[in-house]
Order: C-alpha cells, then structure tokens, then sequence
C-alpha cells in the first residue's frame, strides 16, 4: 500500500465559519433522514397495526408492524457497503447528496400508500419495500455526514463537532413525535387512522429541499481529498476494509449496540408499552419522548466536547454504565402510572444515552484509516442498528406478551448494554490519531493487553 505524510491542513479546518456552515449543513441533513426513519417507528407504535394488518389481533399486529420497522435495518448494512464504496471512490459530498434523496422520495411515497382495506396484502408489500429503500439511504447518509463534519474538524475538537451530527437523532425524533402530536391533537381518532397520520410524511418533503440545497454548498472533506491527489484510493473498498478492518467492525458495532437499544426502547417501544400496556395517552408518551429528546439536544454536544478532553471511551464507558443502572427504574417509573414519573424517567434515560452516543461517532470514525472510512464506519454504525435497533422493538413486544412483566425487557437493556461493554473494552482509545494519515490502515485501533494503544 502506498503512503504519504499527512497533508498539510487545509483552510477550511482554520476557518471558524466554514466548520460552522459544514456542521450546519450535516445537522439537518441528519435532522431530516432521522425525521423520516422515526416517523415511521412513530407510526408503527400508533397506527400502522390498525392500518396495514388489521387482519391480526392486537398484539400480533404491532409485532408484525415493528418487523416492518426491523427491515429497514438489513438494508442499511447494504446501503452502508453501496455507499461506502462510491463514498470511498468517487468522495463524501455526492454520496451524501444522493442518499437524502433517495430517503425523501421513500417516506413521501410511505405517505400515500393505500391501506390494508383500500388494495388488502399489497399495502404492506408496498410498506415494506419503501421502508427497504429508508435503509438503504440512511446507510449512506449517517457515515458520509460524520466524515464531512470529523474530517474537516480540528484535531482538538472532533469529538465536539462529530457529536453535532449526531444531535440529529433527538431533533429529528423531536419533530417526528411532534408533528404526530400536532395531528393527533387536531383530529380525531378515526381521522387519524385513516388519513391524518400521512401528514406528517408527505411533509417530509419540505425538509428533504431544505437540506439538498443547504448540501449543494459545501466542499469536499480534506482526508479525502488528500486520497484522491495521492491516488491510493482502494480499488473494492469493502474488500480492503474487511481484509484489514474485520475486527474494528465487528467489536465496532457490538460497542455500539447499546445506543440503538436503548434509544429504540424509547421512541418505539416505550411509547407501545405505555399505550397498549399501561394505558397513559398517547400524547402523553409523545410529549415525554420530545421533552427527553430536547435534553439530548444539549446533552449530545457536551459529552461530545468532554470527550475531546477525557478522550472517547470513558465517556461512553459511563454511558453504558448508566443505562443499564437505570434499566429497571425506568420501567419502575412508567409502571407507577404517573404523568411526572414517566417525564423524569424518559429524563435520566436520555442522559445515558447521550453520554453514549455523543462521542460514539467521532469514535468508530478514528477506528480507521483514510482510504476506507466512509465504508468502515458505514458498516460498523449499521451492524450496531442491526444488532442493537432492529429487533428491538419486535422482542420487546413479544417479551410483553411471553411475561407480561416490564422487568423482562429491563434484562433485555442489560445485556445489550453488557455485550456494548465488552466491545469498548476490546478496542482502543482514537483521540489522539490523525484522520488525515493515508497510512492509517496500520494504526492499532484494537486494544493490547493490558492498555490502550
């Protein structure tokens, strides 16, 4: 392989008001591909079990609901190897550009789909493949706004700006619950099954053209273009990821599992547990998941700038920790039936999560080098939704019915959250690498015994 020193650092990395318009421009880029997955997870704990398998009880037809919602988590890994590769070969920018497109298109056509009354079976078939084609862009757009943002940043200050990009997931789940809120208060009941809940996605649109013509306006990352001037661009670059990489992905995404689990749990299930199980409004559970996700907003960016000073992995280690402490009283809290209890527990489970996924993205970016990071950080963030997001949702649900006790999805958290522990600690602290090396690929980004690297 060929290798070269570090280029030397461009303007845009000195220039405090390009890095804010870059930030920017990733933020709502992520704001808008996470508006349009939650949507559908919102809906799928709302409406979708009435809607599209009203042939199933009601249990049956939230399970099979969440399914659909799972599926999309088997083509983000195909989204992440696709554009990985052109991410990878051809730059970021296009990348990034073209996925938030393909999602827009997705989740405005999600919002015309007839109902399982209107064309019977085809209406899921329909759902099901445009919730395939959701994760097939989401898995390119998440790995391509990191590495716009991480590798224009200075080095001191990647852990910050790459934690802005994730600030995404609560603002687009916050507009998400919210604008299901703002229908499902407006009319009524029978309205909101039969056409209100498209709104909310034939809306996404607006949001799509916003952040296009915002992306339309930023430049290629310095990393990248320091591959493309050295012509050491991998030829197949999953194949040199996966030669040289396979272990950083694989404990990559087990590291990381828990941060889906956990936020899933949430959005998704907590909001079906606490309508269906428990009976609070859905409103209710609506207004918690924005209130904690307002604190994410905030929460997000500090553990992100913490970890520039304290470096990655004690940060997430506490993350972990504290959401498997607040595993059983989070259900405890829902269980009391009371309004308040229900805010403060999505409150201190928000927290935990952020300390988490603040740092997480800067992170799995520092795990590898240059020539195959759009890949390598594709594949290993959509492993960790495959393994700690996807079936979340659907096991949790048949928890429920299996026991009938909360406390069996509170072992669930635990676990995820003690596989997540074992695979930080089998990796190495990044803070300290330079993203720009085009040699990076022999960095030791897995911990050796008794240190980290």
């Amino acid at each position: 392989m060929t290798t070269s020193a570090s280029p030397p650092i461009t303007d845009s990395r000195l220039d405090a008001t390009k890095m804010r318009r870059i930030s920017l421009a990733s933020v709502i880029g992520t704001t808008v591909e996470w508006y349009d997955l939650f949507l559908f997870g919102t809906a799928s704990a709302l409406v979708f079990g009435k809607v599209f398998f009203p042939e199933f009880d009601g249990a049956v037809g939230t399970i099979l609901s969440f399914l659909t919602f799972a599926s999309a988590y088997l083509a983000r890994m195909v989204g992440a190897v696709f554009f990985g590769h052109f991410g990878d070969r051809l730059g970021r920018k296009s990348m990034l550009l073209i996925s938030l497109t393909a999602m827009g298109v997705a989740t405005f056509a999600i919002g015309l789909v007839p109902g399982y009354d209107t064309i019977g079976v085809a209406a899921p078939l329909l759902l099901l493949g445009l919730r395939v084609i959701q994760g097939l862009a989401l898995g390119g757009e998440w790995g391509g706004a990191v590495l716009m943002t991480v590798e224009h940043a200075p080095d001191k200050r990647r852990g910050f700006y790459g934690s802005m990009v994730q600030i995404g997931v609560p603002t687009g789940t916050l507009l998400a619950n919210g604008a299901f809120l703002l229908v499902a208060s407006n009319v009524s009941s029978s309205a909101l099954l039969s056409w209100g809940w498209r709104i909310p996605f034939l809306a996404s649109a607006v949001l799509v053209g916003v952040g296009v013509y915002i992306r339309l306006n930023i430049e290629e990352t310095p990393s990248f273009q320091a591959v493309r001037q050295e012509g050491v661009k991998a030829k197949i670059p999953f194949f040199a990821l996966m030669r040289r990489y396979w272990r950083q992905v694989l404990l990559g995404g087990v590291a990381t599992l828990s941060t889906g689990s956990t936020f899933t749990l949430m959005v998704a299930s907590g909001v079906s547990y606490g309508t269906k199980d428990l009976g609070h409004s859905k409103s209710l559970m609506l207004w918690a998941v924005m209130v904690s996700c307002g604190i994410a907003f905030l929460a997000i960016p500090y553990f992100g700038r913490l970890s520039d000073r304290v470096g990655r992995k004690p940060v997430i280690y506490a993350g972990i920790v504290a959401e498997a402490a607040l595993a059983f009283p989070f259900f405890w809290l829902l269980d009391t039936g009371s309004a308040p209890a229900v805010f403060v527990a999505y409150a201190l489970m928000m927290l935990a999560f952020s300390a988490n996924y603040g740092p997480i993205a800067t992170f799995l970016a520092e795990l590898f080098g240059a020539r195959v990071r759009y890949s390598g950080l594709s594949v290993a963030y959509m492993l960790s939704g495959l393994l700690g997001s996807a079936a979340t949702p659907a096991i949790t649900a048949w928890l429920l019915s299996l026991t009938g006790s909360s406390s069996s999805i509170a072992w669930y958290v635990l676990g995820a959250a003690a596989l997540s522990l074992l695979g930080l600690l089998l990796l190495a602290e990044t803070r300290f690498g330079d993203v720009d090396e085009l040699g990076a690929e022999s960095r030791p980004a897995v911990r050796q015994v008794g240190a980290d690297a």
